[in-house]
């Protein structure tokens, strides 16, 4: 299966350009920016739906739970959730109907989106990732947190944004709700809502963790000056919210 997939040649340009956006990242150094700029999520969410806030840290205690459990039987490190919290809160009070994610790793965020798409009893979301392309079988990781009860609204692509997008634009006509962490440079994040423009609206919610390593997310504000915007701290790093 790992040869098989190193082989690739799809494979082998999406690894060799991960590589060479290493050695090219933008750094702006937006993290004093972003700490100068958060707003407190609890606080966030307590004065929007103070019962829809406490139904997502219910639900964050208890995905942490589980996923501690399965991740741990696990000889490789897949990496760690992002403000699931945050995004299952978005998702229960926005209601959206299409959803899509790019990075699903372990599958803290489409976990999160999924089950508060299955409490809505709306929504399906579409999810773009790339294997581990370090450790065996690395398909088979990917989404080990999303239970199959959950996968009835959902479509995971797994060739990486560049191949993955195309197919996701065939079928949908509109986007409400986006999820980003995946390729954090500048370059990964500007071909991402690039490609997906014309489906997104004034109306779409943007969630778009790690804003700290370069300027994308104050640049796309820039461009967009109507929209509303908030900064949170999660785990030392920032999330930034455009709605």
């Amino acid at each position: 299966m790992q040869l098989k997939f190193f082989f690739n040649l799809k494979n082998i340009r999406i690894i060799s350009d991960k590589i060479i956006k290493r050695f090219n990242t933008k750094n702006y150094k937006t993290f004093s920016i972003a700490e100068n700029n958060v707003t407190d999520m609890d606080q966030f969410m307590l004065e929007i739906d103070s019962k829809l806030h406490d139904e997502a840290k219910d639900y964050y205690i208890k995905l942490k739970t589980n996923s501690n459990k399965t991740l741990s039987s696990i000889p490789y490190r897949l990496g760690g959730g992002g403000a699931y919290n945050l995004i299952y809160f978005l998702i229960r009070l926005h209601q959206p109907e299409v959803v899509v994610e790019s990075g699903v790793a372990a599958g803290f965020s489409s976990n999160s989106i999924l089950t508060a798409i299955k409490k809505n009893k709306k929504g399906f979301l579409f999810s773009s990732d790339f294997p581990y392309f370090r450790i065996p079988d690395p398909e088979k990781y990917i989404g080990i947190l999303v239970e199959e009860s959950l996968k009835m609204n959902w479509k995971l692509f797994i060739e990486g944004d560049i191949f993955n997008l195309p197919k996701i634009r065939k079928e949908i006509s509109k986007i409400d709700f986006i999820h980003y962490d995946s390729d954090k440079s500048y370059s990964g994040r500007s071909f991402f809502f690039s490609s997906l423009k014309d489906l997104i609206t004034n109306k779409t919610v943007i969630l778009i963790d790690d804003i700290q390593d370069n300027s994308f997310f104050y640049d796309y504000l820039h461009q967009h000056k109507s929209r509303k915007h908030k900064v949170f701290k999660f785990e030392n790093k920032f999330v930034g919210l455009i709605y």
